[in-house]
């Protein structure tokens, strides 16, 4: 996905609502990448404008969380949990498996664009670890065949 020409004025209009609201910094990051994929460099600046905030406060707040993106994501993206339980039943094993399946590393996105493959820290299913999350949906007990076999069916 690509970001269409960020302006002052189509951002005003996608986040107008969260403006006055208290601490409505991460609910418009996340209003910016439910529109857009992600939050787009440019779109940084005009955040803090519209706060009154600086843009390195924004800047901050945006690499703190995992969640946000600065790039477009790929068509599917894969979230390999890296949470405690997790990481006891063989998620750093699985993660290297993703890598190597989706070529590429975590935080990035293949060159085909076709998967972005993302560390998350605990997605709640931790007695079926380990877990793992595609477009937002939640598989547990993963092993590497069954990772490839979640990917395999993705493409069918």
């Amino acid at each position: 996905m690509t970001s269409p020409a960020l302006t002052a004025a189509s951002l005003h209009d996608m986040i107008a609502d969260l403006l006055g609201m208290p601490g409505a910094l991460l609910p418009i990051l996340h209003r910016v990448q439910e529109k857009l994929g992600f939050v787009p460099r440019e779109a940084l600046a005009l955040i803090a404008n519209e706060l009154n905030l600086s843009r390195a406060e924004v800047h901050g707040v945006m690499t703190f969380y995992h969640d946000f993106r600065e790039t477009p994501p790929g068509k599917t993206v894969v979230k390999v949990c890296q949470a405690e339980a997790c990481q006891a039943m063989g998620a750093e094993k699985l993660t290297k498996h993703a890598c190597k399946r989706l070529g590429t590393e975590m935080h990035h996105t293949s060159a085909s664009g076709a998967y972005t493959l993302e560390p998350t820290y605990c997605l709640g299913n931790c007695a079926l670890s380990p877990a793992i999350m595609i477009d937002g949906h939640l598989h547990g007990r993963v092993t590497q065949e069954r990772f490839d076999a979640l990917i395999e069916a993705r493409q069918a």
